[in-house]
C-alpha cells in the first residue's frame, strides 16, 4: 500500500513538472538522467505557470499537502509572488465536494430527515472550501441567526492516515541514515503531527476548542470568536455563527476602511503571547484563510479567528523556558540565553557556553530592533539551522506547532504593517507575565489558590504531626533493627558463596575421579559432599 501511494506521489510530482522547480545545481547528471528515463510520466502542464503547477499538484495529493501549501503561502518573503498568489488559493479555495453528498452527511449526522426541520434556507453552493471540511450558509429556524455548517470530506481519514504513515517510514529512514537522525528526531516529529491532524478531524473537538478560546477572550478588544451551536455540533458536523469580517490578507479592504493597520498588527502579537503564556492554550492553524478583521471599529480593530481544529498546549517548564529565552533575547543577554539552552536539555550539557553564546550573538544581534521589513527571514533561517548543527541542538517535536505559529504571527505582521518592532511589542508583554508567575504576587495568588485545599487538610493535621513525631522517635530503633537484618542478609550471602565455591571444586574434583577410573566410592563420597555444598548454598540464599 505504501509503495503505491509513493509511486503515486512521485507520478503526481512529475506529470505537473514540478522536478523542475529544483534548480540545475542540485541535480547531478545521474538525477537527470534517471529522469529522462521514467519517460512514461511527462510534465502535462507545461503551459501552466509554476505556482499553478504547484498549487495543482498538492490538492491533487490531498490535505497533508495542502496543509504544507498553506503553511508555505504565508511566506511572500521566501517564494515568488506566483507562487504565494496559487498556494494562497488553497487556505479556502480547495475544490469542493459534491453539495448533494455534504447534505446527506449534515442530515445523517444531525439525525434529521430534511434540512428544512433545522434551517429556513441553506445556501447549496459552499461558502468556502478548505483541504478537510467545507463550509455551506445557512439560517436557523430556531432564532433566525445566521449560522455556517462544517462538514468533513468524505473518506478524508483513510487519505490522512495513508499519507501519515507513508511520512512515517520515511522518518524512520531518515532517522536512522541522516548524521543528524537523531537530532531532527523527525519520528516524534511526525507523530506529533499526527496526533494533531486526526484530532482535526473531530469536528467536535474544534467546537470544544473554540469556546474554550472564546471563554477566554471573553469582552477582548483584540480577538472574537464565533459562536459554536453546541447542540448541532457532532464530529463530522459542526454549526457556528457566521461571520462577515474582512480576510487579512485583504491588505487593500481593510486600508480602504481605514484600519488601524499599526495597531492590528500589534494586537496579533498580543493574541498570540496571551493564548501561548496566559492561557496555554492557542491555536495553531492562524494562515490567514482562518483568520479575520471585523468591519466594525475600524480605527480599534478587533481579529475574528476560525477554524479551532488545531490547538497548542504548553506544560509549565516549556512555557517559562520559553518565557525566559524572549526576555533574555530582548535584553540582549545572549549568556542567559546560551545558559537556558542547555538548563532547558536543547542542547547537550557539555556544551560550551560561550561559544554558544558567541553563535547566538552572531544570529540575533543583525536583527535586534529592526522592523520587519528589514529583516531577510530566509537569511536569518539559514543561520538558525546552522547554528542548530553546529552545536548539537536536539528538535523538540512538543515545541514544533508553537514554531509554526509563530511563523505564521511573523508572516502576518510583515503582511499588515511591515514597520512592525516585533521585540518591542512582546517584551512590555512577556516581562509583565513573568512578574506575575515569580516574585510576591505570584507567591501570594499561588497561597490564595491553595487556601481551599488546605482548609480542608487543616483539622487532619494534629494526627499527622502525632504520627510524625512518633514516627521520628521510633526512627534510630527502626534504623538498628534495619542495620541489624543488613548484616545478617550479607553473613548469609557470604557464607553462600563460600558454600557454591566449595560445590563447585567437589563437584570438579568428582569428574576427574570418575574419568581417570578411580574408585567409584571415592567419587559417590565427593558427589555427595558437592550435593550437600550445594543444597547449603541455596539455604542460605532462601
Amino acid at each position: 500500500m505504501q509503495i503505491k501511494r509513493f509511486y503515486l506521489i512521485g507520478k503526481v510530482l512529475l506529470q505537473h513538472g514540478l522536478d523542475e522547480l529544483i534548480p540545475a545545481r542540485f541535480k547531478p547528471w545521474y538525477v537527470r538522467f534517471a529522469r529522462r528515463c521514467i519517460f512514461w510520466l511527462p510534465n502535462k502542464h507545461k503551459s501552466e505557470s509554476e505556482g499553478r503547477r504547484l498549487r495543482l499538484a498538492l490538492e491533487t495529493l490531498g490535505p497533508v499537502y495542502i496543509k504544507f501549501g498553506q503553511m508555505l503561502s504565508t511566506r511572500r518573503d521566501l517564494l515568488t509572488n506566483d507562487i504565494a498568489t496559487e498556494l494562497s488559493m488553497l487556505q479556502d479555495n480547495v475544490p469542493p465536494f459534491d453539495p448533494e453528498k455534504a447534505q446527506e452527511m449534515i442530515k445523517r449526522s444531525l439525525g434529521i430527515q430534511d434540512l428544512s426541520v433545522l434551517f429556513s434556507d441553506f445556501t447549496t453552493k459552499p461558502l468556502a472550501s478548505a483541504s478537510i471540511a467545507q463550509v455551506h450558509s445557512a439560517t436557523l429556524k430556531s432564532d433566525n441567526k445566521q449560522v455556517v455548517i462544517k462538514v468533513l470530506r468524505p473518506n478524508i481519514r483513510q487519505t490522512i492516515e495513508a499519507d501519515v504513515e507513508l511520512i512515517t517510514s520515511l522518518a524512520r529512514v531518515l532517522q536512522k541514515w541522516l548524521p543528524d537522525g537523531k537530532r531532527l528526531r523527525p519520528v516524534e516529529v511526525v507523530e506529533e503531527y499526527k496526533r494533531t491532524i486526526l484530532d482535526e478531524l473531530d469536528l467536535l473537538r474544534e467546537a470544544a476548542n473554540g469556546i474554550q478560546i472564546k471563554r477566554n477572550f471573553e469582552d477582548s478588544d483584540s480577538l472574537y470568536v464565533p459562536h459554536f451551536y453546541s447542540d448541532h455540533c457532532r464530529k463530522d458536523v459542526i454549526v457556528m455563527e457566521r461571520i462577515f469580517g474582512i480576510p487579512v490578507s485583504d491588505v487593500v479592504a481593510l486600508r480602504a476602511q481605514n484600519t488601524n493597520m499599526k495597531l492590528l498588527a500589534e494586537r496579533g502579537v498580543e493574541v498570540f503571547f496571551t493564548q501561548v503564556f496566559r492561557d496555554s492554550f492557542f491555536h495553531a492553524d492562524m494562515h490567514p484563510g482562518n483568520i479575520f478583521v471585523s468591519r466594525e471599529h475600524p480605527e480599534n480593530p478587533r481579529y475574528i479567528g476560525i477554524d479551532y481544529g488545531i490547538v497548542g498546549t504548553l506544560n509549565k517548564e516549556d512555557k517559562r523556558y520559553l518565557a525566559e529565552n524572549f526576555i533574555a533575547f530582548f535584553n540582549r543577554d545572549y549568556r542567559k540565553v546560551a545558559e537556558l539552552h542547555a538548563d532547558s536539555g536543547w542542547v547537550p550539557a557539555d556544551t560550551n557556553i560561550a561559544d554558544f553564546e558567541m553563535a547566538i550573538r552572531t544570529v540575533c544581534e543583525p536583527i535586534f530592533q529592526k522592523p520587519l521589513e528589514d529583516i531577510s527571514f530566509g537569511n536569518v533561517l539559514l543561520q538558525l539551522f546552522n547554528t542548530a548543527r553546529r552545536f548539537n541542538m536536539v528538535v523538540q517535536p512538543q515545541l514544533v506547532l508553537l514554531q509554526k505559529t509563530l511563523l505564521y504571527v511573523e508572516g502576518l505582521g510583515r503582511l499588515l504593517y511591515p514597520q512592525l518592532d516585533l521585540w518591542q511589542t512582546a517584551k512590555p508583554f512577556l516581562e509583565n507575565w513573568m512578574k506575575e508567575q515569580v516574585g510576591p504576587k505570584a507567591m501570594l495568588k499561588k497561597v490564595y489558590e491553595n487556601l481551599p485545599f488546605w482548609s480542608e487538610k487543616l483539622p487532619e493535621m494534629p494526627d499527622l504531626l502525632y504520627d510524625a513525631m512518633k514516627q521520628i522517635k521510633r526512627s534510630p530503633i527502626e534504623q538498628q533493627r534495619l542495620h541489624e537484618i543488613q548484616i545478617e542478609a550479607i553473613k548469609s550471602t557470604q557464607k553462600a558463596r563460600f558454600y557454591s565455591h566449595l560445590a563447585a571444586a567437589f563437584s570438579v574434583v568428582t569428574v576427574l575421579m570418575y574419568l581417570f577410573e578411580k574408585p567409584a566410592l571415592w567419587s559417590v563420597s565427593l558427589g555427595f559432599i558437592s550435593v550437600f555444598c550445594w543444597l547449603m548454598s541455596w539455604r542460605k540464599l532462601s
